[in-house]
């Protein structure tokens, strides 16, 4: 099997544990999300730094702290995702997984948004479009549901943002996460201290939910590490469009296997948003053909 196939293989793996994760949280639902959070946090930095002690990678955490505006951005993207896995958390365990897959269906075209705005990235009129029919669908939950859909835009909302802020750092995805979990861990105990001093906590009282808990920082490490190595072997286009296997398992673990309801503003919403994802799937592969066939084309030299 070749690099390719593997990498293929990476990506599938980790979409499929993230699309299929409302299964899991869902058996944590009656167990508070902030300290389901907490576990998640803690439990994943023993992971991820038991996987860089191994690979004898320890010291590269010292240079993330230098300078310190870096360190600044990565508290700031450990804010944003410890933020993101909240309300993911918190969305399923209120039988809301409808609205939590949205907001990944959301998320690459909240990132375009962001790129222009931010980085003044150009996009092609395919790319508005496909963002237009993506606001069209947000304002057609709000109107059809009666409240603003904040889930579904939260979720983009903090994804796009952290992917922005990663997009600036100059370190790798598994250090970077490291150290981001690793400075939300003091947090993550001191939460996890006062909801057993209070004799609250669920940990270490039952075993299946002590063994779920530990295993919530297997779940989040490991499709991390499959997503780190896939994004190195394949082209961007690739990886964006293998990407929509996560909302789309989540939206039909939802629907199928947990039962909530679908409402006819969700029917019209859905569509608008598919719609768009493959407006903007297919301009993003014709630009990336396009730039590929221009460095390989005779007098053109690529670079890596």
């Amino acid at each position: 099997m070749g690099e390719t196939q593997r990498a293929i293989l990476a990506i599938l793996g980790a979409c499929v544990i993230w699309g299929l994760s409302p299964l899991f949280y869902r058996l944590l639902a009656h167990i508070p999300p902030i300290e389901v959070l907490a576990h998640r946090t803690l439990w994943s930095a023993v992971l991820f730094t038991l996987l860089i002690a191994i690979q004898s990678r320890l010291s590269e955490l010292t240079g993330v702290l230098r300078p310190q505006r870096q360190a600044l951005r990565v508290l700031l993207a450990a804010l944003l995702v410890s933020f993101n896995w909240f309300v993911f958390i918190w969305s399923i365990g209120q039988e809301r997984a409808i609205d939590a897959s949205m907001g990944y269906f959301l998320f690459p075209l909240a990132t375009v948004l962001l790129g222009r705005m931010v980085l003044g990235e150009r996009q092609s009129p395919a790319q508005w479009f496909s963002v237009v029919l993506a606001a069209i669908a947000v304002l057609t939950l709000f109107v059809g549901l009666g409240v603003p859909p904040w889930i579904a835009v939260s979720l983009a909302g903090t994804f796009s943002a952290y992917g922005l802020i990663k997009k600036t750092l100059p370190l790798g995805p598994v250090i970077s996460v490291t150290a981001e979990v690793l400075m939300l861990s003091p947090v993550a105990l001191i939460v996890l201290w006062q909801i057993h001093g209070s004799g609250q906590g669920y940990f270490a009282t039952n075993l299946q939910d002590s063994l779920l808990l530990i295993c919530s920082g297997l779940l989040t490490a490991t499709p991390l590490i499959l997503f780190s190595r896939a994004t190195r072997h394949l082209p961007l286009s690739t990886v964006g469009l293998l990407q929509y296997t996560n909302p789309s398992l989540q939206f039909l673990c939802a629907v199928l296997i947990l039962s909530e309801p679908l409402l006819p503003v969700h029917m019209v919403a859905f569509p608008l948003i598919w719609i768009a994802l493959a407006v903007y799937s297919i301009a993003l592969w014709r630009q990336e053909k396009a730039a590929s066939s221009t460095a390989s084309a005779p007098g053109k030299s690529s670079t890596t």
